[in-house]
């Protein structure tokens, strides 16, 4: 029995090096870096993070902090964090147009939500949100604030940069907010009313397959609603927040947590259709489109 001892013993220690030993997975054999557990060297292969959908995500039980997936739903790289028991998105792969400015570094996740009351799938959050709306004022939920018929350049994001000089053309080529003084009080001179219009529209900021929605289109949204206000729209499938608004006249920010303020792609005459509500009422309504609005974009 003696011998048999020895063996089962010089086992334990196998397996106990084994397991704390670091590993280095390459074709030319080379040890692993000092600091890393796991090496891995390719000059002609990549590594594979689990791939799933978001359904089948949210299926994982307890799931641990920092672990990683690839979400096939939204094309993004995803980690959950046990603090605020959710997962973020940290990239992902080539949905917004070339060029887009992403105010946090990270692209907005693309998550579909429909409505069944009139059928139309959009997305999730508002251009711009880390996350899905938990309150009417979660200032997690509120995103970016864009010019009307502006690009994602950077204008949209909490950067404090204005300038008074118009632009005379579709991309202004800088990520300053645009003040417009004067009438007709749009960013650009002269106005363009074919920003925007359709998914293939010049300088729509939603990704593929996405677009801004018409003044048709929020109208239906909007009389879906269990109640026309502030509560309304919280409570629709859209779950949208009041996230404010920024000044056309100043560059100052408005109304958080106070108004909702949706731009759709309709013009009329010099300005443009958008939604707005508060806590006693909502409707449709134009306004100049120098005004910073938020953005939630429908599937086409």
């Amino acid at each position: 029995m003696k011998p048999i001892r020895v063996i089962f013993i010089i086992i334990a220690l196998l397996t106990t090096y084994l397991l704390e030993a670091q590993v280095s997975i390459s074709s030319d054999g080379s040890e692993p870096g000092p600091s890393a557990m796991l090496d891995v060297k390719s000059t002609s292969k990549g590594v594979l993070i689990p791939r799933m959908t978001t359904a089948q995500r949210d299926a994982i039980t307890n799931p641990e902090a920092s672990l990683l997936i690839f979400n096939i739903t939204t094309q993004c790289y995803e980690g959950y964090s046990t603090q605020d028991k959710q997962w973020y998105s940290f990239g992902c792969i080539g949905s917004y147009p070339p060029g887009t400015r992403h105010c946090g570094g990270t692209p907005t996740a693309i998550v579909d939500v429909t409505n069944p009351s009139t059928g139309k799938i959009w997305m999730d959050r508002n251009l711009g949100a880390s996350r899905v709306a938990t309150s009417s004022t979660d200032t997690y939920s509120y995103g970016d604030l864009y010019q009307w018929g502006r690009f994602a350049d950077g204008h949209q994001c909490t950067n404090p940069k204005t300038t008074t000089y118009l632009s005379s053309t579709d991309n202004p080529g800088h990520d300053n907010f645009i003040i417009a003084s004067n009438s007709p009080y749009d960013w650009r001179n002269p106005q363009n009313n074919s920003l925007w219009q359709g998914v293939n529209g010049i300088n729509n900021p939603c990704p593929k397959g996405y677009r801004l929605p018409t003044e048709a289109e929020w109208q239906d949204e909007l009389e879906s609603w269990g109640s026309t206000n502030a509560t309304g729209a919280y409570a629709s499938p859209l779950k949208l927040p009041k996230a404010g608004y920024r000044d056309y006249n100043l560059g100052n920010y408005d109304g958080s947590g106070q108004v909702g303020n949706y731009w759709s792609s309709t013009v009329q005459s010099t300005n443009s259709y958008y939604l707005y509500f508060i806590d006693t009422k909502a409707d449709l309504n134009h306004n100049y489109r120098a005004q910073g609005y938020s953005v939630r974009c429908i599937k086409d």
